[in-house]
This record gives C-alpha cells, structure tokens and sequence, in this order.
C-alpha cells in the first residue's frame, strides 16, 4: 500500500480487520473468470469508497494520493516513485495577500511569492511548498526536502539546476536523498530542454491553464499550496479517464 499521509475516514487498523474476512470470503465466492487479482489493494479501495461516501465529493475529485498510485500504475510504474525533479517559481501577489507573506525575487524582479514543486517523471506534483518570494531557492528547495522525507520513504533521489547551491545536496543527505545537479550544455544557447528534468517545467506549463495559479490571490500560505494539488488533481484524473477539459481560450 502506499505510504500516503492518512485521511480522518479511513480505515483503522481494527476495523480493517472486521472488513477485510468479509471481503476475502466474498471474492472467495465470485472468482475472476480471468483468473485477475486485481491491481490495487482491497484497503485502499475501501479508504476511497469511504472518503467519497463522507465528504461526499464527485469521483474526479478525489484527492491527488489516491489518483496519483492509478496513474502511476497505469503508466507501468510503481505507486511511489524513487526520483523526483525540483524547481521554483516566482509569481506576483494579489493586492491582497498580507505583505508579511510575500517578498521580491530579486533575480527576476517579480514581487509577491515563490513556488516550489516536487515533481516525479510522470509530471505528478510529489510536494509543493510556498514562500515569499524574496526567499532564496535554496531555501525552497530544502523545505520541499523535508517534506518529500517526512510523506515518502521511497524517493531516493532529486534532480536541481545548476542554480542551487551546495546546501541543498547537504540537505539532501542529512533526510537520505541524493541531490543531483543538472549542468546545461554550454554550446546550446536559449532555452534547451533538460533530459527528465524537462517534467518539473512542464508542470509549471500546465499550472498556468489553471487561471486562479497565474497570479497568487491566497491570504494563507496553505491554501496557496492546496492549489496546486487541487490542479494537479484534476489533470491526474483526466490522465485516469482519457478525458480532457476545454481551456478558456474556447475553441
């Protein structure tokens, strides 16, 4: 099962164990003429019928761990990934954002806040974390560290550009990830996609359709970060339905 962070309506261990004999004996009595098992565990089935049933939100709308192990899957890769790819992004600020909470990037002359994404190769948003944007970011990079260590044991390894300092690979071996950095080629000029790290811009890309991501309107920094998962959750489920969603540009 993966090692999701837990919802208040899943199961406990306990009451897993009264349900689980029930469901054993059912599908006991009603085999796959295919002889399938079935892809994913019975739990985690169970934990979002559950989820679905109490907050009573549409089924595309189920949150980003429980669509991202699907998609992953479905791409022929296991439920957590091992490599993640990070990156920041500065955006400007609302009128009103509280300016105890944003900043300006004084390398991109952008005032307002700072977006760091964790990314796996697949483009699903691992992490996300917000900070003002005069935050260096290395800064950024080391929080989305930390909590890429405290929500997964499986990521081994993070991919950065040539613009993040030392402290970050530092960071990286103190919570047990391999920070690598990614060097341009210095015969190439303009921008030249980067070999898998390429995934992490092409998110920032897809953030964009998403209008309210374009600007930060969000007085709380959470929200600001649950945004971006919200968005990320609904490509995921276009990715799990073949389906696609009109952007305002229309037809």
């Amino acid at each position: 099962m993966s090692d999701r962070q837990p919802y208040k309506s899943d199961l406990s261990d306990e009451r897993w164990a009264l349900i689980e004999p029930v469901i054993a004996s059912w599908k006991a009595r009603h085999p796959s003429v295919s002889g399938h098992q079935g892809a994913y565990e019975m739990r985690e089935i169970v934990n979002a019928l559950l989820y679905q049933s109490r907050t009573g939100c549409q089924w595309d709308y189920l949150p980003h761990d429980l669509l991202r192990w699907q998609v992953r899957e479905s791409r022929g890769r296991k439920a957590d990934p091992s490599l993640v790819v990070l990156d920041t992004q500065s955006l400007h600020a609302a009128a009103g954002v509280p300016a105890d909470t944003t900043g300006k990037d004084a390398a991109k002359k952008v005032p307002g806040r700072k977006r760091g994404l964790a990314v796996d190769v697949l483009g699903l948003v691992i992490a996300v974390v917000v900070l003002a944007a005069s935050a260096h970011d290395n800064a950024a990079s080391i929080a989305l560290l930390d909590k890429i260590a405290a929500d997964s044991d499986t990521v081994q390894k993070a991919l950065v550009d040539q613009g993040f300092k030392v402290a970050v690979a530092d960071h990286g071996k103190k919570v047990g990830i391999d920070v690598e950095v990614v060097e341009r080629n210095p015969a190439t000029s303009g921008f030249v996609p980067q070999p898998i790290r390429w995934r992490v811009e092409q998110v920032n890309g897809i953030m964009m359709l998403h209008r309210r991501l374009v600007r930060d309107y969000e007085h709380r920094i959470a929200s600001a970060e649950s945004r971006v998962y919200w968005a990320i959750s609904d490509r995921m489920s276009r990715m799990v339905t073949a389906t696609s969603t009109p952007t305002w540009r229309g037809a």
